[in-house]
This record gives structure tokens, sequence and C-alpha cells, in this order.
């Protein structure tokens, strides 16, 4: 990993700071395909079932749905990022049906930031996320921290 080469670095998260991203259409196929791999549950695989069922409709997995998300993630900054991984995700909330042809996008919110006491370095990064159809409706939110290599480390090394 080289931090001085990559655009978003531990340093480049400050508290507060909100990013918006994404823009991906729900693929019915692509949701009927990962339910029938990994969460075959009659609502995501059968039109007539998930018509009947609580949620009144077809709608993706809701692990697709973090699937989408963690993919706009990497696209929108974890690719040209310093990131090391995150050990793991906090409050995962799925607020409303993700049905196909919705279109998604993300806003991250910085929540805090501190440099590992252990490791210097590597920074936390602990991040809120919400993830809203094209009715502007809150669809999943979770939080959670995110490990980044840091500039200053690489420079004072």
């Amino acid at each position: 990993m080289d931090a001085t080469t990559k655009n978003h670095a531990f340093e480049d998260f400050q508290v507060g700071q909100v990013r918006e991203f994404g823009g991906r259409v729900v693929d019915k196929a692509e949701g009927l395909s990962f339910a029938a791999a990994y969460d075959p549950q009659p609502l995501h695989l059968d039109e007539e079932a998930a018509n009947a069922s609580v949620l009144g409709g077809l709608s993706v997995s809701g692990w697709h749905t973090c699937a989408m998300v963690m993919r706009m993630m990497c696209d929108a900054y974890l690719l040209d990022s310093t990131s090391q991984g995150s050990p793991g995700i906090d409050n995962l909330r799925w607020l409303k049906p993700v049905r196909p042809g919705d279109t998604l996008r993300v806003r991250m919110t910085v929540q805090e930031t501190k440099a590992s006491k252990s490791r210097p370095q590597i920074g936390l990064v602990r991040s809120a996320w919400e993830v809203f159809n094209q009715r502007d409706e809150a669809v999943m939110t979770m939080e959670g921290w995110g490990m980044f290599g840091r500039r200053e480390a690489t420079t004072t090394s």
C-alpha cells in the first residue's frame, strides 16, 4: 500500500464529512440469481408468494442490497483508497423493501476518526451509511468502522 498515491487515505476523512454516490438500478435477474444462491426465501424468488407476503411484492434480499452498496462504495472511493478492510458493521437495518427497477444511492457521513494505538500506520474511520431509492425513501441504514492507511505514518517512518 502506498498511501501517498491514493486519493482517499485516513487523513481525507473528516468528522461530519458527507459523501453521496450511487445511482445503481436494481436488476431483477441479478436479484433472483442472488436470492437463489444465498437467500432462497419465496418473497425474493416467487412473485406470487411475494405478493402474498408482508412485503406486498417481489423484493431483493437485504443481503443483496448490502452487496450492491458495497460495490457502490468500492466504485466511489474504496478502490482508490488505502483501505485495509473493516472490523465489521453495526446497526444494520432494512427499512423498506428494495424492488427490481429501484435506483439506489448512498449517503455516507463520517462520525468519528482515530489513529490506531497498536498500528500507527492505520487510522480508523467510523461512518454511517443511508441508502435511498429513487423516491428518496430510506431503504437501509448501517454504521461501521473502516481501517485506512495513514499518509503521516508513511512520511514519518
